[in-house]
């Protein structure tokens, strides 16, 4: 259900279908500024325990970091440094203090993509404000999805032998998992050994998994185009081509995928602003991470100057506003899929429970929120 709504905020919508350039498309109304839903998300996530895999509401209680968590703490840090709030930042690094001692359990282990993302956020804070114990735990995630272990399986090992991370698995989830740590590894480091690495990677999935439209299955056995499984793609090549230098070999092919995947989501946009659980599909429901993913993506493109301005400036405004209406009085975010495995089955993908409060969503609203400061800071 739709909690947070105005008339403000619905005649902007309304109005998403006129082209909207320049400036013009970043002002927004009063309740669906940036600083106003990026505050309220923010310190919604500052006061929520460590979730099971996003869910805040999940039957049982966390064993370590989930890649939900981790990926909200670094859309926060963005979003704090984006609005100069030295509070906010000195708040989520006191919330990680405890890694280094008590909590030390809590960080995940350095054999996943979805864990080794969580060295995304060491490196954040590094970067932000020093101090060389964040700095080496988070290049030890970087470093080591590259390390091939004694005990690595025959699949893992022909990976490595490639110049593949070990942990391939070429599943969709990987390319913003992968993408994200060893970019914060080249800006942490200025080394172009990881921000290459991660191209050649995304190049090799890109190859294996994406379709003459421009969008991902889920998997080859599960012919569906689920919207956050695709936001990870969206997102992942969006944030890797922020940072890959002009002269990378793989750049032109990565830019050529991520444009032939904007203009598909830009046809699939629904009119309220919102992409559907499956993304072609007219009968499935509006769901909100694919959403804030797939904004995300066109905010960086039209920022980059990848996308034409006329063009998907108004799609990602829209996509922005409509993701405001469904955010409730306590600062949730509402229908955001639960977690998801592979089924050949669109009634899988249909039925999926509706999470109030995940973070799957929560994480990449608040992406959008440091970029559209900071655009609006040009």
């Amino acid at each position: 259900m739709k909690i947070f709504q105005s008339a403000t905020i619905a005649l902007a919508l309304s109005c998403c279908s006129i082209p909207a350039v320049a400036e013009s498309w970043l002002d927004f109304p009063q309740g669906a500024t940036p600083s106003e839903i990026g505050d309220r998300i923010a310190n919604k996530y500052l006061i929520t325990p460590h979730t099971r895999f996003g869910n805040p509401r999940a039957e049982k209680a966390p064993t370590y970091v989930t890649y939900p968590d981790a990926l909200t703490w670094l859309g926060a840090l963005w979003y704090a440094q984006a609005t100069d709030n030295s509070v906010m930042t000195d708040r989520l690094i006191k919330r990680f203090e405890p890694l280094f001692s008590e909590q030390k359990d809590f960080l995940p282990k350095m054999v996943h993509v979805d864990y080794n993302v969580m060295g995304s956020v060491p490196l954040e804070i590094y970067m932000q404000r020093g101090g060389e114990r964040y700095r080496e735990l988070g290049m030890r995630y970087a470093d080591s999805q590259w390390e091939l272990p004694t005990d690595a399986k025959p699949e893992q090992k022909a990976y490595a032998d490639k110049g593949y991370s070990w942990q391939t698995r070429v599943w969709i989830d990987d390319m913003f998992m992968i993408t994200t740590i060893q970019s914060q590894a080249y800006r942490t480091t200025g080394d172009r050994k990881y921000i290459d690495r991660a191209a050649k990677e995304m190049v090799m999935y890109l190859n294996e998994i994406q379709r003459p439209n421009g969008l991902f299955y889920h998997s080859p056995e599960a012919p569906f185009f689920w919207a956050r499984g695709n936001g990870w793609m969206a997102a992942g090549m969006a944030e890797l081509l922020s940072m890959l230098p002009d002269d990378n070999r793989d750049r032109p092919a990565i830019m050529a995928a991520y444009k032939k995947m904007m203009k598909t989501l830009k046809e699939h946009q629904g009119d309220d602003g919102l992409w559907r659980q499956l993304i072609d599909d007219r009968e499935a429901w509006n769901e909100t991470s694919g959403t804030a993913m797939f904004t995300y993506a066109m905010i960086k493109g039209v920022k980059h100057g990848w996308l034409d301005e006329a063009e998907y400036a108004p799609v990602a405004r829209k996509g922005w506003i409509g993701l405001v209406s469904y955010i409730n009085a306590d600062d949730e975010i509402t229908e955001v899929c639960e977690g998801t495995n592979i089924k050949n089955d669109r009634n899988h993908y249909m039925n999926r429970k509706r999470i109030v409060g995940d973070l799957h969503a929560h994480a990449p609203i608040l992406w959008c929120a440091a970029e559209l400061v900071k655009f609006n800071r040009k």
